[in-house]
């Protein structure tokens, strides 16, 4: 028979089994509730992506109309989409009016890249009209494009290899197309006030091609991407004036739009007037899905791809979540 100290033990043990047992117990279904909780979370993210792609394959289907149509009437407005147990937007947007920032080179072979002197001037101006004095603009625009050459000699003004050598952290510049526009932020010189002055106004095509305006979708607050062409010559003001005049089914070429009062006496040299275009080549459409407690938000950048006969409209950027 046991003593009354051996049965406190006893119980003692049983006790701190059970407490054990208990704690095991909770941490296992808070386990479990996470697992089901992330499962789930998983599922809904999984259905809404199918649901963007949905929405990406319905827009496709019309990017070439909306491409050939000089109508303004499918920018900026919202397209929703009912789903079963969420819904989905979209809006669309002219891709094409802004500072292609790998328009600074021009591909001379396969994966090779020079400057475009005329890109370089041209992105100069926009600095210089986003507010930055004519030096840090100049400088700005040579480290820009030296960033994306392929060379490693820096122009003048420009910054290659050995400018980045000596920060810290050191780094090198791409010597390639830039994937994304925050790269930006990178080039020597630039800083988050220049960055923030210029982020409405530029963008990362996967082209090094000259930059295109489109006078028929560009609003007046992007006169200066039409004024940086030929900035000797114009003026925001010119072009805003010409923008408030412009025909209600839009310009039907550039060059009605050079015919318009504010540039009467202006012949713009050709390679600046070929940069006006009046349908867009590029539309991004920018989507939220909402499915349960997910919202999950992507931008798709649609090439219309009018340079090629026959070919279809294709997705050929997606970015998801948010932007800086």
């Amino acid at each position: 028979m046991k003593t009354r100290p051996e049965r406190g033990a006893a119980l003692l043990s049983v006790l701190l089994l059970v407490a054990v047992m208990a704690v095991i117990a909770a941490t296992a279904l808070d386990r479990l509730t996470l697992a089901t909780r992330l499962a789930g979370a998983a599922a809904s993210v999984d259905q809404a992506r199918a649901f963007a792609y949905a929405g990406e394959a319905l827009v496709l289907r019309r990017a070439g109309d909306i491409a050939q149509s000089r109508r303004t009437d499918w920018l900026a407005r919202e397209y929703p989409l009912p789903l079963p147990g969420g819904r989905a937007s979209g809006r669309l947007s002219d891709a094409t009016n802004c500072f292609n920032l790998n328009a600074l080179v021009a591909e001379t072979g396969l994966g090779r890249y020079t400057q475009r002197p005329l890109a370089v001037q041209q992105f100069t101006a926009l600095v210089r009209l986003s507010g930055v004095n004519e030096g840090e603009a100049a400088a700005l625009a040579a480290a820009a494009a030296d960033w994306i050459d392929s060379d490693t000699v820096a122009g003048p003004l420009g910054a290659e290899d050995a400018a980045y050598r000596g920060t810290d952290p050191a780094y090198l510049p791409a010597n390639t197309l830039m994937a994304d526009v925050s790269e930006l932020r990178a080039v020597r010189g630039v800083t988050a006030a220049h960055y923030a002055r210029l982020k409405p106004a530029i963008c990362v095509l996967p082209v090094a091609e000259p930059v295109a305006i489109n006078i028929n979708t560009l609003r007046a607050t992007e006169a200066n991407l039409v004024a940086m062409l030929w900035a000797e010559r114009l003026t925001a003001g010119q072009v805003r004036s010409a923008l408030a005049a412009r025909p209600a089914d839009g310009y039907g070429s550039a060059t009605r739009f050079w015919q318009a009062a504010p540039f009467q006496g202006l012949s713009p040299p050709q390679d600046v007037a070929e940069q006006l275009v009046v349908t867009p080549r590029w539309i991004m459409l920018t989507s939220r899905v909402e499915m349960g407690e997910t919202g999950l938000d992507v931008r798709s950048l649609i090439d219309v791809r009018r340079d090629r006969p026959g070919a279809m409209p294709a997705i050929v950027a997606r970015q998801w979540g948010m932007t800086d």
